[in-house]
């Protein structure tokens, strides 16, 4: 790979991972912990954010106490783990990371899943080898990508991968936020956990497909 050769990174959970449905089901059991009744996918699309907590407050008019965030908390990874299984890679994914590869250029991973849990579940598809860097979340959950994408990204500097010609994909705010803060691009797609409207107030691209986010991370980052 040449210096300054267009790099992805990639989001998994609602990105290269279409999880949406087990999120949905985890979410709903860790608002049962403590009464809440249950959200539409629509709903949750509509108010999600980050950090979970403030996503929570939207929910339910207040921040949950600490007590209730912990139950919470564990509730949402004890059922998504649960339901995971179920999941399967989005639309097309195997072809685009191939194509990617093949051409040459660089992608690499920074999720906001556990790390322990996040490299199996990307070696189970078959799919690591396409990717210079998988990283995952490391300390507590529930908040932003921002840092972890300015350490994941000087990581990458030994591979000669310039923050300005890298395009970050992802399904979320944060994402964008992640990117910016990183002295990246960003495109967001609209499969994952935000409504089409919430992630147009990102300023940045939003597609429909991963193919369309490739398309337009080509056009980025010339």
């Amino acid at each position: 790979m040449g210096k300054h050769a267009t790099h992805i990174v990639w989001d998994w959970n609602g990105t290269l991972f279409h999880d949406i449905d087990a999120v949905i089901a985890a979410t709903n059991a860790a608002f049962g912990e403590i009464g809440l009744p249950p959200i539409t996918l629509e709903r949750y699309r509509e108010l999600y954010c980050v950090p979970i907590p403030r996503f929570y407050e939207r929910l339910m008019g207040r921040l949950p106490t600490d007590a209730e965030w912990v139950v919470m908390d564990e509730a949402f990874h004890r059922h998504y783990t649960l339901q995971r299984a179920a999941c399967a890679l989005a639309e097309g994914v195997e072809t685009l990371l191939e194509s990617w590869a093949t051409a040459g250029r660089s992608q690499s991973i920074l999720s906001m899943y556990g790390h322990d849990e996040l490299l199996p579940l990307v070696r189970g598809f078959g799919i690591e080898s396409h990717f210079i860097r998988v990283d995952g979340r490391t300390g507590p959950s529930g908040g932003s990508k921002s840092t972890h994408m300015v350490r994941h990204l000087a990581a990458l500097e030994s591979e000669r991968v310039d923050p300005g010609r890298t395009v970050v994909i992802g399904d979320a705010v944060d994402d964008a936020l992640a990117a910016r803060h990183a002295g990246a691009h960003a495109v967001l797609y609209t499969g994952g956990s935000h409504s089409r409207a919430s992630l147009l107030e990102a300023g940045v691209p939003v597609v429909d497909s991963l193919a369309e986010a490739v398309l337009t991370a080509e056009r980025l980052a010339l």
